[in-house]
């Protein structure tokens, strides 16, 4: 007996059972998801297809209408909007995939093994995130050929994409919620069309400025806009005037949205994909 005491009192940095295995699952599940989207490459071009699509429809057909605060070039207004809409674009298809796990038996099926119930979430949250980084790459690419830049240095612009990923990884958080708590995969694909006030009541396509008064508190209270503000300004692209102070400290609203949100769905999720069904 008192040899085992000293031969695990000898190991002190050994890592504890239980991190090891969260890191081990977490992995796993990243890997299962990331297998899913090697076998079916359509997802990817899907997320990608949309926001090339708004930028050749917002800029070209729709931009010349459009008046920019100063006298900044529309398709530089836009392109950081549309980098977030990306990260918003995340919730989704998150949604409906959590309640078709749930309503298919795939979530019953991996409560029942002895893994980590964490980290098979923050798994599919982590592949998610790096799918949408893929996604980022050829829409920076695509929003360069139309005459926007990055025009305050590369530091500034790795803390928006930095912004953006953050963003994205809060927003597959609420998806999971929200999918586990729907249930069924239809109700959650007909509950992700309110997702769509979240994305257009801001300032990512029109300055806010023509809105009236409540619909522009509305707008500028969104936290979308306080990313896309967070962007324009690390990115040194024009941006929408207001008085609201997240339009005043984007990058400081970002961040308190962030954080305040994955406090919140991140525990909810968790507890809702234990207890689900229970």
């Amino acid at each position: 007996m008192s040899t085992a005491t000293t031969t695990v009192s000898a190991n002190p940095v050994a890592a504890p059972p239980g991190r090891v295995r969260l890191l081990s699952d977490t992995r796993t599940s990243a890997v299962r998801v990331l297998l899913a989207y090697r076998h079916s490459p359509g997802l990817i071009l899907a997320s990608l297809a949309v926001p090339v699509v708004m930028v050749l429809v917002f800029g070209y057909v729709f931009g010349s209408a459009m008046t920019v605060p100063g006298s900044g070039n529309y398709r530089e207004f836009l392109m950081p909007g549309l980098f977030v809409m990306v990260a918003v674009n995340g919730l989704m298809p998150t949604m409906v995939g959590a309640a078709r796990d749930v309503g298919r038996g795939i979530t019953d099926r991996m409560r029942s093994m002895p893994v980590s119930r964490t980290a098979l979430l923050l798994g599919q949250a982590l592949a998610d995130l790096l799918v949408n980084i893929v996604v980022l790459v050829p829409l920076t690419l695509v929003g360069l050929a139309v005459g926007w830049r990055i025009r305050d240095g590369l530091g500034p612009a790795l803390g928006a994409y930095g912004l953006l990923v953050l963003f994205r990884f809060v927003m597959t958080w609420v998806g999971m919620y929200l999918g586990l708590a729907a249930g069924k995969e239809e109700l959650a694909g007909q509950l992700s069309v309110l997702t769509f006030p979240l994305a257009m009541v801001t300032n990512a396509f029109v300055p806010t400025g023509g809105m009236p008064v409540w619909l522009r508190a509305v707008a500028e209270w969104n936290p979308v806009s306080a990313v896309v503000g967070a962007c324009r300004r690390l990115f040194d692209n024009p941006g929408a005037v207001g008085s609201a102070w997240p339009v005043q400290h984007p990058v400081t609203a970002t961040l308190l949205w962030s954080g305040l949100l994955l406090a919140v769905f991140a525990p909810l999720a968790v507890r809702k994909f234990v207890s689900h069904g229970r």
